[in-house]
């Protein structure tokens, strides 16, 4: 059922192109009902105001089409940025386990499996924890703990490596007085002024032991070097995410040879939780796997949500520019009656003059719909590019408004704008077919 909501828009945009492409066909106009219909849209000498107001409902379309692309252009692009930054740091699919605790020992037999599943790419046992960090000051910072082996060629999972801007994934110490090596995230790093070749402290939740002198509870403390400094672009990685070898991070959760799970790289994303079912029937229990679309639902059913309403409520614009088409088309009837009464007069059929307000109408849309289109391609492709819209990344994870036009919803938007386009001028053309030659001719 989801699957075919998805699809919906589209399959009512296929629905109204061929409506579209049937009405134009049946209304087509001969080229002396062309010559007439554009000719009515200019102005004379005597009244400029035809001129003007013709400018205004290609204006209203334009503005309603323009709107619409880049809406949804924003919507996808939050969207798309969103799920390509949420992978830098998180795999497609988490092989994990039921019960008490995130450990997994026997993660030797179940990596070997999972690499052999078709569809896989890349796997590798991975530890993630929590602790408490301090560089020294009396300022400490809660942060989620890493834990990766330093590979960094195609059989990685993630794409964390590429995101250092000093140092890399091998973690590697120049200092004898520490344990190991470790990676913060850049707005982590500021705020702890912790930068490549200071040490700073880890406080474990693992390992504490119970001080009867004291009647508490001691905590466990680790120092490391830091050893590079990584920035993802989302707020949550670089903010609160640091990175270490996985046999420093076994340690450091007091898991000895154990790991909190496996995580895989797959061939196709979206995927994922076909796959991730697939790996849970060939490993049986207590084996569970978590794939990165259910992990982060809740986002991405917001994303769709509001892209939704807000494409709703921007359509609404195109339908008012309809109501200025019809009110231009209108107005050209009643400033032309009297030659819309000679040329029936004439022996001009009445189909034909019909035929030639469509075509007005059909070609205002067309020309706002042209032009409103290639304003918001445009427009938002330099927007992205020139990260002209800055917004606040502890709100929406990202720096700025990213824009991503997608094929299926600017054709959509150009049928449902034709479409309205072509139904808008049916009543003012209607009105000119009915009119009486001689009253017509009279007319002042």
């Amino acid at each position: 059922m989801s699957d075919l909501l998805e699809r919906l828009p589209a399959i009512l945009a296929g629905v109204g192109a061929v409506a579209l492409a049937a009405f134009a066909w049946w209304q087509w106009p001969t080229r002396l009902e062309a010559t007439v219909a554009v000719r009515y849209l200019k102005s004379r000498r005597s009244s400029r105001l035809l001129s003007l107001i013709t400018v205004i409902a290609v204006g209203g379309v334009t503005v309603g089409v323009t709107a619409l692309v880049l809406v949804l252009g924003a919507m996808n692009g939050l969207q798309a940025d969103l799920r390509d930054k949420i992978l830098v740091a998180n795999p497609h699919l988490r092989v994990l386990t039921y019960g008490e605790g995130l450990r997994l020992d026997d993660w030797r037999r179940a990596l070997d499996s999972v690499r052999h599943t078709p569809g896989v790419e890349a796997a590798a046992p991975f530890v993630l924890t929590q602790g408490l960090l301090s560089a020294g000051h009396d300022y400490a910072e809660g942060v989620v703990v890493l834990g990766m082996d330093p590979d960094t060629g195609s059989r990685s999972v993630t794409t964390l490596a590429t995101h250092f801007t000093k140092g890399d994934l091998r973690f590697r110490a120049t200092r004898p007085d520490v344990e190991g090596g470790i990676a913060l995230g850049t707005r982590l790093a500021a705020k702890l002024s912790a930068f490549p070749g200071d040490v700073v402290t880890l406080i474990s939740p693992a390992g504490s032991k119970f001080n009867a002198s004291l009647g508490a509870f001691v905590p466990k403390f680790h120092r490391y070097e830091v050893t590079g400094i990584f920035d993802t672009g989302m707020y949550i990685y670089d903010d609160s995410y640091i990175a270490m070898a996985r046999r420093s991070a076994q340690e450091f959760a007091g898991l000895d040879t154990a790991v909190t799970g496996i995580e895989v790289r797959l061939t196709d994303p979206w995927a994922a939780k076909q796959l991730g079912q697939r790996l849970e029937a060939r490993l049986g229990y207590p084996y569970r796997a978590m794939d990165w679309q259910s992990q982060n639902a809740s986002l991405f059913s917001a994303l769709k949500l509001e892209k939704l309403v807000m494409g709703v409520i921007v359509f609404l614009i195109c339908v008012v520019a309809a109501f200025n088409v019809v009110g231009t088309l209108t107005m050209v009837v009643r400033d032309k009656t009297r030659e819309i009464g000679i040329l029936l007069a004439m022996g001009m059929r009445r189909d034909s003059i019909r035929r030639i307000f469509l075509s007005q109408g059909m070609l205002i849309g067309l020309t706002g719909t042209a032009i409103g289109t290639v304003l918001a391609l445009v427009g938002g492709g330099m927007v992205s590019r020139g990260h002209w819209i800055h917004i606040d990344p502890s709100v929406y994870f990202v720096d700025h408004l990213p824009m991503h036009s997608q094929s299926t919803d600017v054709l959509i938007v150009v049928v449902a704008s034709l479409l309205i386009s072509a139904l808008a001028p049916l009543y003012p053309s209607l009105r000119a077919a009915r009119l009486d030659p001689v009253p017509a001719i009279r007319y002042e």
